[in-house]
């Protein structure tokens, strides 16, 4: 069987998920953007937009997750699995840490990756989140 990941520099692997996993849990924000493509998009949970906030460029990812970690300087994801398929990859975790206005971050969710050219062109991030209200 050949090997499709040589041919296809797009296809994502275990090697790359879980040096990218490595990066974010480091919090090194310029080794975390440099699996970024310089046009990348990465759609976090949270935000005003229906897919949370689109962040568009390495510039503005690298300022928001700087901004980021100094809220919560602990900040740290628990890989369960990853699922690959083609250029693309989902990563399903449980992110942990607490903020500096006290939120304890205990939730679980998952990102989904889209490759091109062995970095990271686009990240959409999901995560659940607990509500202390009587709804659904």
């Amino acid at each position: 069987m050949p090997d499709v990941t040589a041919a296809n520099p797009d296809v994502a692997t275990p090697e790359l998920m879980k040096a990218i996993s490595a990066a974010f849990n480091s919090r090194d924000v310029e080794r975390i953007v440099s699996f970024f493509t310089d046009d990348a998009t990465f759609c976090l949970a949270r935000g005003p937009e229906p897919v949370g906030r689109t962040l568009r460029g390495k510039e503005t990812i690298a300022k928001t997750l700087a901004a980021r970690f100094k809220v919560i300087p602990d900040m740290r994801w628990v890989h369960k699995e990853y699922i690959y398929a083609g250029n693309r990859a989902i990563s399903v975790w449980t992110v942990k840490g607490k903020g500096s206005d006290g939120e304890d971050l205990n939730y679980q969710g998952c990102d989904i990756y889209t490759f091109r050219g062995g970095k990271i062109c686009a990240k959409d991030t999901y995560w659940k989140i607990i509500e202390h209200k009587d709804r659904l």
